[in-house]
């Protein structure tokens, strides 16, 4: 199964694309390094021809209330266009776990902003997931549980 994975460079990311390649999937690591660009869109029609699914772990390089927002929801956007147009099946989006019990908090309110994009796009499939820190891959070399219910 091609799997695509947008922030597929950065710590999180780069360790999801070795545990799906590991597992037989054909991982596709997605970011500006790769030439994939969610912000700008550039790149994206290219990266998921032919992918089954889509697992969001960019982040903003801003943390800054206002900037965090414009990244979660343009990059989300872009990305939900694109991945309609090139029949994605599912999308999987990777939260944060409590964000809705901080909503004052700049960046947990981009992340609730993006999963309501996700849950009104009319994507077909879809999965928002919540895992803690201690559940990452960069915080356990073992598979974590969020991950099993992304493949």
């Amino acid at each position: 199964m091609k799997i695509v994975v947008i922030g597929g460079t950065g710590l999180i990311g780069s360790k999801l694309v070795t545990q799906l390649g590991e597992q037989g999937h054909e991982a596709v690591a997605a970011s500006p390094n790769t030439g994939v660009n969610t912000l700008t869109g550039e790149g994206l029609a290219e990266v998921l021809a032919g992918a089954q699914v889509v697992i969001d772990v960019s982040n903003s390089p801003s943390f800054e209330r206002a900037a965090v927002l414009k990244f979660f929801e343009t990059s989300t956007g872009n990305l939900l266009a694109a991945e309609a147009a090139a029949g994605v099946g599912h999308h999987v989006a990777v939260s944060i776990v409590g964000t809705e019990r901080m909503p004052d908090n700049g960046y947990f309110a981009a992340k609730i902003a993006q999963e309501q994009l996700i849950e009104k796009s009319g994507i077909r499939s879809h999965s928002c997931t919540r895992p803690s820190s201690s559940s990452s891959p960069a915080a356990s070399p073992t598979r974590p549980r969020w991950m099993a219910r992304c493949t």
